[in-house]
């Protein structure tokens, strides 16, 4: 169809640019796929891929003057470099088999968009615009858009058996968007989603990353459990465990995918929110009075969430913020500037922050009665912010002395560095200020009185 859109897409000049030269050419040449969904969407698409009847090497004919990138000529993409922006430029092409369930084994060329097209995951991605052309949508994805649907191009079952992926992007575009899956493409991605076992780990990290950072993590959390079940066995047993405990009006998922929704879309925060709970059922007992109880469960969550995170090859960085957010998420923290001080010692500025927007949202998810707290969370914040304003010495790096200072005093090795942590444990506490002349006066007195200095 053509669009009917009374208003072009305002393209981005590096991408207008490579369609006019294509155009120029007398080759065909459209922007296609996330960027025309994103337009249609009014958001602005962070990239674009174009897609033209030009085959590879006529593609770089075009291009000779530019920096030509042959990234996946193979199966017909090259990069250009324009005004300092990479395009990918992909000749139309009707995919072959998928015998590892990812990649086409091979693709033919071919001078129609609509064969194009056709080879493409979901209607909503496989519309094509172009400057004074409008929209070409073969399959219905701009009905499908207005519906807040996610419908698969032709048969869903075949879509997700070439590339098992799709399962996951289906799902990652539901949060994302607050879309649902047409009835027969969400039954194809439940049929075919052991089929994920085929996906690398970092492709599936990815996907998820995305998906618990949309708006409607939680809800897809809750609908498609079996689905992330074959990426996260761990969450299964999750799914409609009764706590039996006053606290709870949830089951443990449910739980679990409100604390999701109620935490910033911070990968760290989130994934957090999504296993801070998941050692539960390992932990789970029940009192003489009918009580469930879980002793330890944030120790085995945190061992859990560290095994999950590294089989999924989450980086480092992010697998270790995520178990110190768990170690600590049930952790009473009181209004106290003393504990506090002490809180944001041993957490640093952000991580201790963060650590209060996962136990807001944990609180959230709680049974109404016991969701009162966030006044609490508040009143820390706020003491935190003050203390933080103060300029605090919250680190040894902090201190108004430093080593060369103590070891002028005759102290040598592990002495220097005891010093100094006990002068930290004293300005957290309130006994001394974090003045030079007072923090030497102290501890040339600890020392005089210390045996055997």
């Amino acid at each position: 169809m053509t669009n009917g859109l009374h208003q072009p897409f305002p393209i981005a000049p590096p991408a207008a640019k490579a369609l006019e030269v294509l155009h120029a050419a007398g080759y065909e040449a459209w922007i296609v796929g996330g960027c025309v969904r994103d337009f249609l969407l009014g958001l602005s698409p962070k990239d674009y891929d174009i897609t033209t009847s030009a085959l590879p090497e006529e593609t770089k004919r075009v291009f000779q003057g530019c920096h030509v990138i042959e990234t996946g000529i193979r199966h017909g993409t090259v990069t250009v470099v324009l005004e300092g922006e990479p395009l990918e430029i992909t000749t139309y092409r009707v995919d072959g088999g998928y015998s590892d369930a990812r990649h086409p084994d091979q693709v033919t060329f071919t001078r129609s968009l609509r064969e194009d097209a056709a080879r493409r995951d979901f209607t909503m991605n496989a519309i094509a615009y172009a400057p004074g052309e409008g929209l070409r949508d073969f399959f219905g994805g701009w009905e499908d858009i207005q519906n807040a649907q996610i419908r698969a191009v032709g048969d869903p079952e075949i879509r997700f058996r070439e590339d098992a992926l799709r399962i996951l992007r289906g799902i990652r575009f539901a949060s994302v968007l607050g879309f649902s899956l047409e009835a027969a493409t969400e039954q194809a991605a439940r049929k075919e989603a052991g089929r994920l076992s085929n996906i690398s780990a970092e492709r599936i990290a990815a996907e998820l990353g995305k998906l618990l950072r949309g708006k409607d993590a939680g809800r897809v959390l809750q609908t498609y459990p079996d689905i992330l079940g074959q990426v996260i066995p761990e969450l299964l047993p999750m799914t409609g465990f009764d706590q039996r405990n006053h606290h709870h009006c949830y089951d443990l998922l449910t739980h679990t995918a409100v604390a999701v929704d109620h935490v910033p879309p911070v990968l760290p925060l989130r994934l957090a929110a999504l296993l801070h709970d998941v050692g539960k059922p390992r932990c789970f007992s029940l009192g003489e009075d009918g009580e469930g109880h879980f002793y330890g469960h944030a120790r085995e969550s945190v061992a859990m969430a560290g095994e999950i995170l590294r089989r999924l090859r989450f980086p480092n960085a992010v697998r270790e913020k995520t178990e110190t957010l768990i170690r600590y998420h049930d952790s009473v923290i009181e209004e106290d500037p003393r504990l506090v001080r002490r809180w944001l010692n041993r957490l640093g500025e952000e991580t201790f922050f963060d650590l209060l927007s996962l136990q807001r949202g944990d609180t959230a998810a709680l049974a109404p009665a016991y969701c009162t707290r966030q006044n609490h969370f508040d009143r820390l914040e706020t003491l935190a912010r003050e203390i933080l304003a103060e300029t605090p010495c919250l680190q040894i790096r902090d201190l108004a002395v430093n080593g060369h200072e103590l070891m002028a005093m005759g102290l040598q090795g592990r002495e220097i560095g005891a010093a100094l942590r006990f002068l930290l444990d004293q300005v957290l506490e309130g006994t001394i200020s974090n003045e030079k002349e007072e923090l030497m006066q102290f501890l040339h007195k600890y020392l005089a009185k210390k045996p055997g200095v």
